[in-house]
């Protein structure tokens, strides 16, 4: 903890300490927390202090008290509903949660790109850029998405502005809306090269989500092979009969 005399207050410092805990796994969710006479003797602080440290966490929304019991871990689950028409930014949003997006790189290409979902093969026409980037909700990396958009349908999509929404830039510059997605979802492991994206250092569960966007009968705008945090999101589907 940093006591230099410009330094955050400690009640700060000590509460960031714990939400990196919960952030990288090492607290998951329903897991107590430090108690007020725990985080007094772990860090010597008044008791004053270490009220504050809970309010703190309990204020962003990182942990719930339960009178009689102690504070806990809350669920940051997202649940993603894989039978609406309907892009990270809003899911986040929707969920009470703040969304920001990391471009990490994109590549222009001149062929054609295949991907096979659901065991049917799909073309999409080149050229196409392809693009990758890193999501977060609250500040903390969700997903790690690749894309692989039309540049015959959407020209110079690599001179937007690709760290907000992708529909809203298919939208809003290309006057066009997705029609049709088919997904395929698998469980996978997020290790090796990919714990990076994620600032954790063990591997965890994870979904791989690949797909195929229509805007028009059999017109593809775009593909997708991206990798989100199993610990951290559901994908949930409603079916009639």
């Amino acid at each position: 903890m940093n006591t230099e005399k410009h330094s955050p207050p400690k009640y700060f410092q000590i509460s960031r300490e714990v939400i990196g805990m919960i952030q990288v796994g090492k607290l998951p969710p329903g897991s107590p927390v430090l108690s007020e006479n725990e985080i007094i003797e772990k860090f010597q602080v008044s008791n004053t202090t270490a009220r504050k440290v809970l309010h703190e966490l309990e204020k962003e929304g990182w942990v719930t008290r339960v009178k009689g019991k102690g504070t806990f871990v809350k669920d940051q689950t997202v649940v993603r509903a894989i039978n609406r028409i309907f892009g990270f930014t809003k899911n986040m949003v929707e969920a009470g949660r703040k969304p920001a997006t990391q471009l990490i790189g994109f590549r222009l290409h001149n062929s054609d790109h295949k991907q096979t979902v659901n065991g049917r093969e799909f073309t999409l026409k080149g050229p196409y850029c392809e693009i990758e980037r890193i999501r977060f909700a609250d500040g903390v990396p969700l997903m790690k998405e690749t894309r692989y958009i039309s540049a015959g349908l959407c020209p110079d999509i690599h001179r937007k502005n690709l760290e907000q929404s992708l529909y809203g830039v298919f939208a809003k510059d290309y006057g066009i809306h997705l029609t049709e997605i088919n997904q395929m979802v698998s469980a996978v492991l997020l290790d090796g090269g990919q714990l990076k994206h994620f600032n954790l250092d063990k591997p965890v569960p994870a979904f791989r989500v690949e797909g195929v966007s229509f805007c028009g009968k059999d017109l593809i705008i775009e593909m997708e092979d991206s990798i989100y945090r199993g610990d951290m999101y559901r994908f949930a589907a409603k079916a009639l009969r």
